[in-house]
């Protein structure tokens, strides 16, 4: 089994004992029942350093490891990209938000559009943002990243579109777009890809969206559910600006 990589966000040193939180417990005993003298690899988010660590005291409800080294690991692309959502249902926006990770997204700001079928506010806004954060972190684990992507708060698709950070190049997609991924060229090394929830973006939030300066961009000639147009939409512009090149 490859070493099992976990994020613990405080400051890490070689040389120093550390205890690790209640979710990374739960993962390292009651996941993958690890025991003293087992090897991890911790990373705090911060940067591109890792840690090699050894267990040395593991309970039920507790572990305690000391941190043996440091080291550098470059696994972020040279390519922004912020990925602009807008919310889909139950497992699809989870599936969309663990996988995007893996692709290298370092921005998702998930949005409330005229069509987005589950609506958010007050408390149960904050236990689903809580819970995408832990997609977040497990899908950095999975994947090898040290640099947590960054999670904004649920925003109105005119609120995010008058307010946005502005990026090299700005994308959402549209089955019927007149930019295909062929024709996409220039130097890039930022990309704003807004994606609709189910059902799309209206006309009306289509007509924003190019009134404020995004392209319409058009994957092939089938129509691609939420989810997995933005994978195919993040994968592509890796392949032409981006590490998978």
């Amino acid at each position: 089994m490859p070493t099992p990589r976990i994020y613990l966000p405080i400051a890490l040193h070689p040389g120093i004992d550390v205890a690790l939180d209640a979710r990374a417990v739960g993962h390292v005993v009651r996941v993958l029942r690890l025991r003293a003298g087992d090897e991890l690899i911790l990373f705090n988010g911060s940067g591109t350093d890792e840690y090699r660590a050894q267990l040395l005291d593991v309970r039920k409800d507790s572990a305690i490891c000391r941190i043996l080294s440091q080291h550098s690991h470059h696994t972020e692309s040279p390519l922004t990209l912020e990925l602009a959502q807008g919310i889909s249902r139950g497992e699809r926006m989870d599936y969309t938000i663990q996988k995007t990770v893996e692709l290298g997204v370092q921005r998702i700001v998930p949005l409330s559009t005229e069509r987005s079928q589950v609506k958010l506010s007050g408390e149960r806004e904050e236990k689903r943002l809580q819970h995408w954060q832990g997609i977040i972190l497990h899908a950095c684990e999975q994947s090898g990243r040290t640099t947590l992507p960054e999670l904004l708060p649920v925003q109105r698709l005119d609120h995010w579109l008058t307010h946005r950070t502005r990026m090299t190049q700005a994308l959402f997609l549209d089955p019927e777009g007149d930019v295909s991924v062929s024709s996409l060229s220039g130097p890039v090394t930022s990309v704003s890809l807004l994606v609709g929830p189910e059902g799309g973006l209206s006309p009306a939030e289509r007509d924003l969206a190019i009134a404020g300066g995004f392209l319409r961009l058009r994957l092939g000639p089938r129509v691609l559910r939420t989810e997995t147009a933005a994978l195919v939409a993040l994968a592509a512009l890796q392949g032409i600006w981006g590490d998978l090149r």
